[in-house]
């Protein structure tokens, strides 16, 4: 007697002519869309965020922008709407009449050579207080003492120790050094950058320590048996590893120095040395002394300007280094 092999049951078909559950022409078969609300929900999500930088950012900047094409002074303040519109003339000001070139000039030098001396006393501090040993911990907090102080206090601290017969003064007078005035005249523009100096690098210090602790570990074992010296090993392992950290320390310090308003008016007041007469100060003096808002906006917004190259030329830098530059979406 024999047996016969089961037959299976042909699978019931579309009208397509395709199995069900089965690809048709060799696709996949189609989810169910989504709904309107489901494919919103990312923007309502964002809703919130973009809306409060529309009001914190987007509209003071725009109203900036339209106080500076009017002629707005302490006589046309209470109905500035109906100020003289003067077109460009206020920027045309700001650049032949007034000291703004002298401005943008002092505080891009001062920004430059402060974020630069600042960078590798950061990076030293960070390489001493990398490895563990007794009294790290203190070590790290008395660090960070120049950098969690309020720039308002450490204006004051240093405008006391800096006026004529002070601290600094009676300690290099000991050292037969006769330094002169510190806070007026060209020693002010040196005295800027040295306070902004003292209370900024433990920035530079917080971000290279970060960045130190993603080297691996392998990575310097691998060294060690390699028989690599101390720079060597720093700068073919330790700094490609900095490299982020050190470019982002290196551009929030170079606009927080140019953008830095409180140091320099609490340590020099106003009316300012004109060496250390830096676009902020001269903003203020012209908006809330001379009473020109007009001339004051114009200036904000070339502030703006100058603060957006070095901006834009980092994120250029990083889309690069990211590889994003030349793809399509």
């Amino acid at each position: 007697m024999s047996t016969s092999t089961p037959v299976k049951a042909p699978a019931v078909t579309r009208a397509s002519g395709s199995p069900t559950g089965s690809p048709v022409g060799g696709r996949p078969a189609r989810r169910p869309g989504r709904s309107p609300s489901e494919r919103n929900r990312p923007f309502w999500m964002l809703a919130p965020g973009g809306i409060l930088m529309v009001i914190i950012i987007i509209v003071p900047l725009a109203i900036a922008f339209v106080i500076s094409l009017l002629d707005l002074d302490q006589y046309t303040l209470r109905s500035w709407l109906q100020a003289p519109f003067i077109g460009l003339q206020n920027y045309l000001e700001a650049v032949t009449k007034s000291s703004l070139l002298r401005s943008i000039w002092i505080s891009v030098s001062y920004a430059a050579i402060a974020s630069a001396v600042t960078l590798p006393i950061g990076v030293a501090a960070a390489l001493a207080t990398q490895n563990a040993f007794r009294g790290r911990g203190l070590v790290r907090s008395i660090f960070l003492i120049p950098y969690v102080l309020p720039a308002f206090v450490v204006g004051t601290v240093w405008r006391t120790m800096l006026q004529p017969g002070g601290v600094v003064d009676a300690g290099l007078t000991g050292l037969g050094i006769h330094a002169g005035l510190w806070l007026n005249g060209p020693q002010s523009y040196w005295a800027l950058i040295a306070v902004q100096i003292w209370s900024s690098w433990p920035f530079f210090y917080l971000l290279v320590l970060a960045g130190l602790q993603s080297v691996d570990q392998e990575v310097h074992e691998a060294a060690a048996i390699d028989g690599a010296g101390w720079w060597t090993k720093l700068r073919h392992v330790i700094f490609p590893y900095l490299k982020g950290p050190v470019s982002l320390a290196l551009i929030i310090s170079f606009l927080h120095n140019i953008n830095g308003f409180t140091l320099p008016f609490v340590l020099f007041g106003v009316p300012a040395p004109e060496d250390v007469n830096v676009l902020p100060v001269l903003t203020y003096i012209t908006s809330f002394q001379s009473f020109r808002f007009g001339l004051s906006a114009a200036m904000a917004v070339a502030s703006l300007v100058l603060i957006a190259i070095p901006l834009f030329i980092y994120l250029k830098a990083v889309r690069l280094d990211t590889g994003e530059e030349g793809k399509r979406p």
